[in-house]
């Protein structure tokens, strides 16, 4: 199985889980990790968390879009006020080659309260591209060290 692992972080708890799944991943086979970058990244939390409620998107960092080549693409962000990170909102907007692939959403959280939100509206953003099925999961800030319990969500989905 290729897979590949795109992220966006902006404090390293997202990138974290990144690089646990693509390790994790490597074992099932050939995996990718790709780390999205932000060239006009906010420096408030308040400039931030507003961008990411109204579901602003931004400039990355070119990177790899089409995403064919790949079985299974795993999407990871940190939750901004109950959405995705700008990069994150790019990247859903420019993405391609998604037709009938598996997807696994992933976010980190602090509170929690807006990450359902946040992982659905990622989902509905892919759900136009023709995905064929969806696995998600979270971890809240706090945890993003602990490995064990990353490795257990990571398991529960099935992968």
């Amino acid at each position: 199985m290729k897979s590949i692992i795109i992220y966006y972080s902006f404090g390293g708890n997202t990138q974290k889980v990144a690089e646990l799944l693509n390790t994790y991943l490597k074992d099932k086979g050939q995996s990718e990790l790709i780390r999205l970058k932000d060239l006009k990244e906010p420096q408030g939390f308040f400039t931030q968390a507003r961008k990411a409620l109204m579901h602003s998107k931004t400039v990355i960092e070119e990177t790899k879009f089409n995403l064919a080549e790949y079985d299974l693409i795993c999407l990871g962000t940190p939750v901004w006020a109950f959405g995705p990170a700008p990069a994150v909102n790019t990247y859903l907007d420019k993405c391609f080659g998604l037709e009938e692939k598996e997807v696994v959403l992933f976010s980190t959280y602090g509170s929690g309260s807006g990450n359902t939100r946040c992982l659905n509206f990622m989902q509905q953003a892919l759900r136009n591209k023709k995905v064929n099925g969806f696995r998600r999961f979270s971890v809240q800030q706090i945890k993003t060290n602990n490995a064990d319990f990353i490795l257990t969500r990571i398991k529960k989905i099935g992968l």
